[in-house]
C-alpha cells in the first residue's frame, strides 16, 4: 500500500480522497491554489503545499506544479479527482516515468478513451451499439455537410477531446452545420486545446444512463449498476439516482454486460463510467467512457456499499478485487442532487462571497459531500459546485421524501444556492413518476415559468 498521496484537487472531492486515505491509513497532501488556502480540505489535510495563484492554468491545471508539489512531498501516489488533469494522459505518463503512481488506468487507455471518435471505433469493433454518426473527425465544411447528409438530420456536433457539453452545437438542416461547425471547433480549441469535432445523429429526448465498472490489475471487471443522469442543464448534470426508474431487467442487464465487455475490451484498471443514451424504444448507445471518478459516484455507494474511491486507491496499489459480478447486490435506491452557488431563477447564474450560516441536513440514509463551513468564503475561480446531498431510501419514493426532508434542513446563507430549485423538482408529479429524459430540465422551467437561454 502507499506511504503517502497527493490530492491534486480542491473542494468536496479533494476532501472526499483526503477521508478514503484516513480510513486506509495513508498519510495525504493536498495541492492548493492560493485562492484554497483556507478550504477545509486544506485545514483537515495531514500536509499541504500551495501550488500556483488562483487561476487553474497556474495550478490545478498545471502539470509540473503538480508533479513538483508530489515530488517534494515524498508521495508515492497521485489522485488526481474529477475535472482538471483527471483524464489528462500526459500526467499520468510523467507520473510514471517519475516513480509515482497514478490512480487511475494506464495513460494508454486514457488516451483512447479521451478522444471520443477513437473510443466511439475501438467500442464499436467490440460489439457496443454506436449512435450513427463519423468514425474520423470532420474538419472542413464540405465533409461535414457530406457527412451530415449521409448520417441524416438532425445532427449533434461534438468535441473529439470534449466533455461536458462544450464544443458541441445540434444542427437541423445543413445551413445551421455550415454556421456552427467554426464555432464549435473553436470552443473546442479554447476548451481542449484541440480542435477536431465528429457528427453525431441527434436522438431526439433520449435517457442518459451510465454504468460504473471496477476492473483491476488482474483481469477482472465487475459493473456496480447504472445511474440515471438524464436530468441536465445544458450537458451539465444536475440529479442523478441509481438505479435508474422506469428501465426493464433485461435493459439493465443489457447495458451492465455492455459496460463490462468494453472495459476488458481495452483492459480498463480502476474506476470508470461507461455512458449511454437510451431511446424511446430502448434501444441504447455507447457514447463515451470516463476514465475517473465521476462526481456522482455517491449514489452507487449507498445502494451497493461499495467504498469506489478506497478501491481506486487499492487497485493501484496492485490489489485484486475481492468480489466478483455474482457478489454485487443491490438495495434501495439513491438521489444525488448537486447544489451549486447559482441563481436557478435567474438563469442559473453563478454566484460567490461568504457562507455567514450553514446548515447541512442529517438524519437516516443522508449524506452530504462538501467542503462548506460557516465563515467559508467561496471563491468564483471555479466551478459552481458547493456539495452534494445524496440519499437512500427503501424505494425510490421513499428517496424523495427524504430527499424533500433533507432540503427543509439546508440552509447556505448568505449566497443563492440551487437548493430552492430542487424542493421545486422534488414535488414535481412527472419526476415523481420517473418520467426522465435529456429534455426534462428545460420543459420543467417552463412549467414553473421560468425559461432557459
Amino acid at each position: 500500500m502507499f506511504r503517502k498521496i497527493l490530492i491534486a484537487n480542491r473542494g468536496e472531492i479533494a476532501l472526499r480522497i483526503l477521508r478514503a486515505c484516513r480510513e486506509l491509513g495513508i498519510r495525504s497532501v493536498i495541492a492548493y491554489s492560493e485562492a484554497d488556502r483556507t478550504s477545509l480540505p486544506v485545514l483537515l489535510a495531514d500536509e499541504a503545499v500551495c501550488i500556483g495563484p488562483a487561476p487553474s492554468v497556474r495550478s490545478y491545471n498545471s502539470i509540473s506544479a503538480v508533479i513538483s508539489a508530489a515530488t517534494v512531498t515524498g508521495c508515492d501516489a497521485l489522485h488526481p479527482g474529477y475535472g482538471f488533469l483527471a483524464e489528462n494522459a500526459s500526467l499520468a505518463e510523467i507520473c510514471r516515468d517519475c516513480g509515482i503512481t497514478f490512480i487511475g488506468p494506464r495513460p494508454e487507455v486514457m488516451q483512447e478513451m479521451s478522444d471520443k471518435a477513437t473510443a466511439r471505433r475501438i467500442m464499436h469493433r467490440n460489439g457496443l451499439p454506436i449512435v450513427p454518426g463519423t468514425q474520423e473527425p470532420v474538419h472542413d465544411a464540405q465533409k461535414a455537410a457530406e457527412e451530415a447528409e449521409r448520417i441524416g438530420y438532425p445532427i449533434v456536433i461534438k468535441a473529439v477531446a470534449g466533455g461536458g457539453g462544450r464544443g458541441m452545437r445540434v444542427a437541423e438542416g445543413e445551413r445551421e452545420l455550415l454556421r456552427m461547425l467554426p464555432l464549435a471547433q473553436a470552443e473546442a480549441q479554447s476548451a481542449f486545446g484541440d480542435r477536431g469535432v465528429y457528427l453525431e445523429r441527434y436522438l431526439n429526448r433520449p435517457r442518459h444512463i451510465e454504468v460504473q465498472v471496477l476492473g483491476d490489475e488482474h483481469d477482472r471487471v465487475v459493473s456496480l449498476g447504472e445511474r440515471d443522469c438524464s436530468l441536465q442543464r445544458r450537458y451539465q448534470k444536475l440529479v442523478e439516482e441509481s438505479p435508474a426508474p422506469n428501465i426493464t431487467k433485461k435493459l439493465r442487464d443489457n447495458l451492465a454486460k455492455a459496460a463490462v465487455k468494453g472495459a476488458k475490451a481495452i483492459h480498463y484498471t480502476g474506476a470508470g463510467t461507461v455512458e449511454f443514451l437510451v431511446d424511446d424504444q430502448g434501444r441504447f448507445y455507447f457514447t463515451e467512457m470516463n476514465t475517473r471518478i465521476q462526481v456522482e459516484h455517491p449514489v452507487t455507494e449507498m445502494v451497493t456499499g461499495v467504498d469506489l474511491v478506497q478501491w481506486q486507491i487499492r487497485i493501484a496499489a496492485g490489489e485484486k478485487l475481492d468480489f466478483n459480478q455474482k457478489d454485487v447486490e443491490y438495495e434501495g435506491h439513491a438521489i444525488e442532487v448537486r447544489v451549486n452557488a447559482e441563481d436557478a431563477m435567474n438563469n442559473f447564474a453563478p454566484s460567490g462571497g461568504t457562507i455567514d450560516k450553514l446548515v447541512l441536513p442529517g438524519g437516516p440514509g443522508v449524506r452530504v459531500d462538501t467542503h462548506l463551513y460557516q465563515g467559508y468564503r467561496v471563491p468564483t475561480n471555479y466551478d459552481s459546485l458547493l456539495g452534494k446531498i445524496i440519499v437512500w431510501g427503501e424505494t425510490r419514493t421513499a428517496a424523495i421524501a427524504r430527499m424533500q426532508r433533507a432540503l427543509a434542513e439546508t440552509i447556505v446563507d448568505d449566497i443563492p444556492t440551487t437548493v430552492p430549485f430542487y424542493q421545486l423538482l422534488m414535488r414535481d408529479p412527472e419526476f415523481g413518476e420517473g418520467n426522465v429524459t435529456t429534455s426534462f430540465i428545460p420543459e420543467f422551467m417552463e412549467r414553473i415559468g421560468h425559461s432557459l437561454e
